[in-house]
């Protein structure tokens, strides 16, 4: 029996960056979560997506009650929050507005940049991670595969995809606007991945002279660095860089902290009262939140960001509309595979139930046909055969053309019933 899709989690649509830090799964806490989801009794299988916006987990449940509260559990025990903590901005989708929101999730409509690539990587790692975990069965497969082609679709038939450094180009705006014109000032990237790369790139591109790539990386920083004419020193030295940048912008994949009060306040006392703006882009945070309560430093994260990447999702009107289109039929396709899984047993049984007939009548009349020739007995065998599948042809497509519609579960179970057949 196909049981119904439910998702639960929070955003950053209502949830603020220091609960989603507080909520979301690092590396190391997979295996130890997947193990807790598979044991839930309500759950059948389970995928855990946890990004930068949002933590969430996708289900096929034994019923939206159950699933409701176990899940809502597991996010409590599994991260440690207490659910009182997350009970406002929680929220939950359900059977087909599961699927249209993880498939405008894949697409990058539900970002806080619409369109930004992360997600799509982030959605294919989620599935990929849960195969491996193996929570991931059939249903969710299906439902992920979906969702990747329905992320792939909207790129490539829309310019959704357009803005992949929106969170660089804004924060680098704030940074202006505290602290005056970037030409020529120097800044620190912490990080050497996706975000960092683009954030280093982009601050190149407006001037910012010297840029120092900061990683636990050492060869990633220095390719970095090489590709952004800066240089590159450890982590380990990183309050020496501290002592000279005017902005410093971090995006690491770190479990905690990696810029804390000491090294900030350390760095503070040789810089003769120049300001210091901090562009934490993380989550969790790279900066202790108490960095930006020193003298002389602003300290900006995803929460201040909100309202210009907001507006300026507002002017992508025309592509996001076009993105949704998609996310339609991309949802519509799904229910129609669902629909059809999900009424094979009955007409299986039903086939099965008419072939049954077919061969006890053949067998009641067997001795009235041994003396046909093998040509007629198989012309008999065939007039049997076409006479129960015009029977069972029009029944079976009827209730195909009304499943997934109230009376349609009515129908397929009332089919049953007359045919005598159980199913599970």
């Amino acid at each position: 029996r196909l049981m119904p899709i439910l998702s639960l989690g929070v955003s950053y649509r209502r949830a603020p960056v220091e609960l989603l830090e507080r909520l979301a799964f690092a590396d190391d806490d997979y295996s130890k979560a997947y193990r807790r989801l598979r044991d839930l009794g309500a759950v059948h299988e389970g995928v855990i997506l946890s990004t930068c916006n949002r933590v969430e987990v996708f289900a096929d449940v034994t019923s939206y009650h159950a699933g409701f509260l176990d899940l809502k559990r597991f996010l409590s025990e599994a991260r440690e929050v207490p659910p009182e903590d997350f009970a406002e901005p929680l929220y939950s989708h359900y059977e087909d507005e599961a699927v249209q929101h993880l498939f405008a999730v894949a697409a990058g409509l539900d970002s806080m940049v619409v369109g930004e690539p992360q997600i799509f990587a982030q959605v294919r790692g989620a599935y990929r991670r849960a195969e491996a975990e193996q929570s991931a069965g059939p249903m969710l497969s299906a439902l992920f595969r979906g969702a990747i082609r329905a992320g792939r679709r909207a790129r490539s038939e829309t310019a959704i995809g357009a803005s992949p450094s929106a969170f660089v180009e804004v924060g680098a705006g704030l940074a202006q606007a505290e602290i005056g014109d970037l030409h020529g000032r120097s800044a620190v990237v912490v990080g050497a991945g996706a975000m960092a790369t683009l954030a280093a790139k982009h601050l190149r591109d407006r001037g910012m002279r010297p840029i120092t790539v900061v990683s636990r990386n050492t060869s990633k920083a220095e390719k970095l660095a090489e590709e952004i004419d800066g240089e590159s020193v450890p982590l380990s030295e990183i309050a020496s860089v501290l002592r000279e940048a005017e902005l410093v912008v971090s995006s690491t994949g770190a479990s905690g902290t990696v810029i804390g009060v000491e090294s900030v306040g350390a760095a503070g006392e040789g810089r003769s009262g120049r300001p210091l703006f901090v562009l934490d882009l993380a989550v969790p945070r790279d900066v202790e939140p108490e960095v930006g309560d020193l003298p002389g430093v602003r300290l900006a994260d995803l929460d201040d960001l909100r309202g210009e990447l907001a507006a300026r999702n507002e002017g992508a009107g025309d592509q996001i509309a076009q993105a949704r289109a998609i996310i339609e039929q991309e949802t519509r396709r799904f229910a129609t595979w669902r629909r059809a899984a999900k009424l094979a047993p009955l007409i299986q049984a039903l086939k099965e139930r008419g072939d049954e007939v077919r061969a006890a009548e053949l067998a009641k009349v067997a001795p009235k046909l041994a003396g046909l020739s093998p040509k007629e007995r198989e012309a008999v065998e065939n007039l049997a055969e076409g006479i129960v599948a015009k029977l069972l042809h029009d029944p079976i497509v009827r209730v195909k053309e009304r499943a997934g519609a109230g009376p349609g579960e009515g129908l397929a179970a009332a089919l049953a019933e007359l045919f005598g057949i159980d199913l599970p």
